[in-house]
């Protein structure tokens, strides 16, 4: 049986295995999410909750990005219990968003009665949505799902899977070939959602998004050994800036659909609806914005394909 190399303190590099890498990245990440965990516990910085998901979407988008050496079958468990996690941190994290982007800023401008108490009815729910948060950080699953997911990657437990040889053959292989690879992969996925982009459809954009996200955090990985990700990597900042705004507005309409359930202060009804007309309005503008942030990404996938 092969020897799974000590990657304790390793960071990445071309020659460095396929299998040894996704130990490295995937302990990156789960440092990470151990890092955030008091910030989120406290409940005082919405940094916390917001951090603690982009971890697990990280730790989520490495399994991905080595699908064709890890198969689906194999790292699917750990997929499926990183997505329940950051559900779970869901609904404080949208109450972060709503609270601080769209109540906070409008708040001044907006001088119509009925933002108190839609705000306190807010702060309200925020205070239950952290009570679950600390819930699920003390629970027994998330415990258990720490040691045993630690060990799985610091083992490389994937290598004692059934793989066919295909899949042992790329795990055995330099990263650095692989990594261009399934770079090109992911690219290809972000322009052909964006190809097929309905902007007044929220999945469609939804879709994209998420394609954005994986191609993004892949070049992360992957940059220690792929030179000339940067101008890529910024590129798909600026798309997921414009994806991400318009996500948090599709979003709001559900957060004040939960606030506003049993709520009759006709006040507080008219209050959320300006909310509602001013977030569409921001959501034009950003939608606007987005041919410009395509184009530059284009411009740079065309510029790493050719390379």
């Amino acid at each position: 049986m092969r020897r799974t190399p000590d990657t304790s303190e390793q960071t990445l590099t071309a020659e460095l295995s396929v299998s040894a890498a996704l130990t490295v990245i995937l302990r990156q990440d789960f440092a990470a999410l151990a890092q955030w965990e008091p910030v989120t516990r406290s409940g005082g910085d919405p940094e916390g909750v917001h951090q603690l998901r982009v971890s697990l979407r990280r730790l989520r988008a490495a399994l991905a990005a080595f699908r064709s050496a890890v198969p689906k079958a194999v790292s699917q468990p750990w997929r499926d219990e990183l997505r329940w996690i950051a559900n779970q941190l869901g609904p404080a994290r949208d109450l972060d968003v709503f609270i601080d982007s769209s109540l906070n800023t409008i708040r001044k401008r907006l001088t119509l009665p009925g933002g108190d108490r839609l705000a306190a009815r807010a702060a309200e729910q925020r205070t239950a949505a952290y009570a679950a948060v600390g819930a699920l950080l003390d629970s027994v699953r998330y415990a258990q799902f720490k040691q045993d997911f630690s060990h799985w990657f610091e083992h490389a437990a994937w290598e004692q899977a059934e793989l066919s040889p295909q899949a042992r053959q790329q795990l055995e292989r330099p990263l650095a070939h692989y990594a261009q690879k399934r770079l090109m992969r992911l690219q290809q996925n972000v322009l052909a959602a964006g190809l097929d982009l309905d902007r007044q459809v929220p999945a469609s954009l939804h879709r994209l998004r998420i394609d954005c996200k994986k191609l993004r955090y892949a070049a992360e990985f992957f940059a220690p050994v792929t030179p000339g990700l940067e101008a890529l990597i910024q590129a798909l900042k600026g798309l997921q800036d414009v994806l991400g705004a318009l996500h948090d507005v599709a979003v709001m309409s559900d957060v004040l659909a939960t606030l506003l359930a049993d709520e009759h202060d006709r006040d507080v009804i008219r209050y959320a609806g300006a909310l509602i007309g001013w977030r569409a309005h921001q959501a034009d503008t950003w939608l606007a914005s987005f041919d410009a942030h395509w184009r530059i990404f284009r411009r740079c996938a065309k510029k790493m394909a050719s390379n």
